[in-house]
């Protein structure tokens, strides 16, 4: 594993050693690797050396360490184009050809409260559609994600079982919604109790949390959403592009920095 005789440093060699057996799969995701003595053994260097390949590989997302438990090989991550495309996790896992299933928590009408009222530019206590699903890539809890919808603007999703179907083509094709642009704020959150329970991770675990809202064609706000993704199974894609004409024009992809309007990961 180790060429002592190398100038490249004995963590190095040990790093891609290790990148080496997960590649193969001969330690596929989520394998316990040995532990530290016994890759010193195998490797014939110090514990140290072994202790700083093994948290590089850590940082790098390629393992992960669980207290009492061991190194395992890191879960691959579910890549998502939400950031800079106008489309729902469930169109999104159909394009790229990913299994994925939804089970609906709860799919009701409520009236508004005032913070998602604001969103939705409607008066607070206005009746929305109030949908909390729990979605699952291959079988694993990856995204929990609340929507709300105004009522008046499709009164038919209220009945609609949203367990197999993309709620963007149903507000298009029923309703005759067609949905022009929005804005999306991501934040790092930690997981509190249900969101732990329902994803399947501990809390306070890392989560991206999504805030995302979507207008009509004339400027009317018609969906609200907050998201949280499990930060140790998922990333997002962003596509930059520079205009040629316009040395100002460096990207099609914005990154604003400021306060969210009272971001709270627990809406309900």
């Amino acid at each position: 594993m180790i060429d002592l005789r190398s100038n490249i440093p004995y963590y190095v060699q040990l790093m891609e050693s290790i990148k080496g057996q997960i590649r193969l799969r001969n330690w596929a995701p989520g394998a316990r690797i040995p532990g530290e003595m016994e890759l010193c053994g195998q490797a014939g260097v110090s514990r140290t050396v072994v202790r700083q390949a093994l948290r590089e590989l850590e940082l790098a997302g390629l393992l992960v360490r669980r207290k009492g438990k061991g190194t395992f090989v890191a879960e691959p991550k579910v890549s998502e184009s939400l950031v800079q495309k106008l489309m729902g996790s469930y169109q999104d896992m159909a394009e790229r050809g990913v299994r994925s299933s939804t089970q609906v928590l709860h799919h009701r009408v409520v009236p508004s409260t005032d913070k998602v009222a604001g969103y939705l530019q409607i008066a607070a206590g206005s009746r929305v559609i109030d949908i909390n699903r729990l979605r699952f890539v291959n079988d694993v809890p990856l995204q929990l994600v609340n929507t709300f919808i105004p009522f008046d603007l499709c009164p038919s999703l209220a009945e609609v079982d949203l367990s197999n179907r993309s709620l963007y083509e149903f507000l298009e094709k029923d309703c005759g919604l067609w949905l022009s642009r929005g804005r999306r704020y991501i934040e790092a959150v930690a997981a509190n109790d249900v969101q732990a329970r329902l994803l399947g991770i501990d809390r306070g675990a890392p989560l991206v949390s999504l805030d995302s809202i979507t207008y009509l064609e004339n400027g009317t706000p018609v969906e609200y959403y907050h998201a949280v993704h499990r930060g140790d199974r998922s990333r997002f894609e962003v596509e930059l592009q520079r205009t040629r004409n316009d040395p100002q024009e460096t990207s099609s992809a914005n990154v604003d920095i400021e306060s969210l309007p009272e971001s709270n990961p627990s809406v309900r």
